[in-house]
């Protein structure tokens, strides 16, 4: 009775969600949890099995709250608890010093969002990205900025995050390269409510574009600053800028702003509404940013395992290291450093109140 109860018997296989739960990013880090949510639950409804043995997927989520420190302590806990791989993490800041801690262990770390270059030049084996870096996405913001907007004196502000000022550099690289005039550099720091000292300078220089580092809720007061202060320059945004919250907070300063995010709309994936649809009807809300991109991060660890006929990092690792997915958020495969061999991004602007699509570059 006992043999035959224990065939039987599941095995819990835990997978690891690092985001911010709580504080100012909390938001974004729901959204990744949910996204993890529910590719574990969809996959769990297979009854799936590996190695021979019955295996249901558990979620073990701990709130890093977009602080490198408590970052650092989260990675740890969740090597501690022997998930089998992680989705996260949401910031870079926390990525950067977490990846070692991963590495380490030998545990995969898959980012759905954190897009500084310096996160995959490490060498380490098991650190993967499913989204455009930096150097691609705010690299297509300098360039489209002075190629396609016309822009000729540019001003930048960043948050001083490994996130912003990562940004900020690869954004000033782009457009130096074709031509453009850096009127000014302005910083702040991502608990900032208050911008007037840095866009009064900006003005002084008058630039045509502004560009800003840094995510929506302290984005839309720079469009609401900027406003009060009379700024008709251009408005461009980087990653984690295009949401609901940043319309909702800006207000009519809203309209006419841009913001370059990763990947592509998801509206126009093939997948895309009907995983929108799905979240919903689990959730009760809709996609704010990156939910897509930590359940395509999720079912590739699965699909890895089940590959590899293992739940075993050492012994799955190579299979999700040769990925070759089709996700919701488009096809999936790595470089050897552990980014997307094809990454893409897509440039939004506020028009009528609503976030509409005005271009997307794909490329290397």
């Amino acid at each position: 009775m006992l043999a035959a109860s224990s065939a039987y018997a599941q095995v819990e296989v835990k997978v690891g969600v690092a985001s911010p739960l709580t504080g100012g990013n909390a938001a974004y880090g729901k959204d990744i949890e949910n996204g993890v949510q529910l590719a574990l639950d969809e996959a769990n409804a297979t009854n799936p099995t590996i190695g021979g043995q019955k295996v249901k997927f558990v979620i073990d989520s701990q709130d890093d709250q977009a602080d490198p420190r408590i970052g650092v302590q989260a990675a740890q806990k969740l090597v501690d608890d022997k998930v089998a791989f992680v989705v996260g993490h949401f910031n870079s800041g926390t990525t950067i010093p977490a990846a070692p801690i991963y590495a380490k262990a030998g545990i995969p770390m898959i980012t759905p969002s954190a897009t500084n270059p310096v996160i995959t030049q490490s060498g380490f084996n098991t650190i993967y990205r499913i989204i455009a870096t930096d150097a691609q996405n705010a690299g297509n913001a300098g360039v489209y900025a002075v190629t396609v907007t016309k822009a000729k004196r540019i001003a930048v502000m960043d948050d001083r995050t490994a996130f912003g000022q990562g940004e900020a550099d690869e954004f000033i690289k782009a457009a130096k390269a074709h031509g453009a005039q850096i009127v000014d550099r302005e910083f702040t720091n991502d608990k900032a409510v208050d911008f007037s000292a840095q866009l009064t300078a900006i003005k002084s220089h008058k630039p045509d574009l502004i560009f800003f580092g840094g995510l929506d809720a302290q984005a839309a007061q720079v469009v609401k600053r900027m406003h009060q202060l009379g700024i008709k320059a251009q408005f461009v945004g980087g990653g984690g800028v295009k949401d609901a919250d940043f319309i909702k907070i800006a207000g009519a300063d809203a309209e006419g702003a841009q913001a370059w995010e990763y990947g592509q709309p998801l509206d126009i994936l093939p997948k895309g509404k009907g995983f929108e649809a799905r979240f919903k009807q689990k959730f009760g809300k809709d996609v704010l940013a990156y939910a897509q991109f930590a359940y395509d991060a999720a079912w590739l660890g699965i699909n890895a395992m089940e590959k590899a006929n293992s739940t075993d990092p050492a012994k799955f690792n190579a299979a999700l290291k040769a990925s070759d997915y089709d996700g919701i958020t488009g096809h999936i495969a790595f470089n050897k450093e552990g980014d997307l061999k094809n990454s893409s991004s897509t440039l939004y602007q506020v028009k009528n109140g609503n976030w509409v699509t005005v271009t997307t570059k794909t490329g290397e």
